[in-house]
């Protein structure tokens, strides 16, 4: 199998990137190898060599891709709410089920851990996400919905321990009720507002 007649090498790419996120899920890191994710694909594995220089490339390419994704479908949900709010919504999704795709963070994670290869491109993507996050804290800041004494960097890994223990705590372990989950997560997010340092008295002179 070579390219597929009529499909770009963009299409061939995002085929491998779909199929390499099925199959890292559902069989592991060690337990995949590349000529099922080329088959899967339908292509051969010298094509997914001209994408792809390794399977830990692979491996770290499909997480990214799936976590454009999902922040993708979070802001077309709602594009005009405040990034308070954008906060919200996004810690509600963390305890919910998740479909295979969603178990492709603990598989890179473990991977990252035993295998070089794969821990120098988690830590690039990892950072990625962290500096994704501590922009959205920026522009809360600057817009009023942040107290600007919060660190953007402290409040991003916070909210990647969130995330990442997510991947492990699914609610077939530990469900929690969502209604009092979305509260717990208002009031730390409304929390984090800016303080009114000026008291009443001020005001009125």
């Amino acid at each position: 199998m070579g390219r597929i007649a009529g499909v770009t090498a963009a299409e061939t790419r995002e085929r491998l990137l779909r199929a390499a996120a099925d199959i890292f899920a559902q069989r592991g890191y060690d337990g995949t190898r590349v000529a099922d994710i080329a088959a899967t694909a339908g292509v051969s594995n010298g094509a997914l060599y001209a994408h792809f220089g390794s399977k830990a490339e692979l491996l770290v390419a499909a997480l990214r891709a799936h976590g454009r994704r999902l922040l993708a479908d979070l802001f077309a949900d709602d594009p005009d709410r405040s990034v308070a709010e954008s906060l919200v919504a996004a810690g509600r999704r963390l305890p919910r089920r998740r479909d295979a795709r969603g178990h492709l963070l603990v598989e890179a994670l473990v991977a990252a851990r035993r295998d070089a290869d794969v821990a120098g491109p988690m830590r690039d993507y990892v950072g990625e996400r962290a500096g994704h996050i501590a922009q959205l804290v920026r522009a809360a800041q600057a817009g009023g919905e942040l107290d600007r004494a919060l660190s953007p960097d402290a409040f991003a890994h916070f909210c990647l321990l969130l995330a990442m223990g997510s991947a492990l705590v699914t609610p077939d372990l530990h469900p929690v009720d969502d209604e009092e989950w979305t509260a717990l997560l208002t009031r730390v997010v409304t929390s984090l507002a800016p303080t009114d340092l000026t008291s009443p008295q001020e005001t009125t002179q």
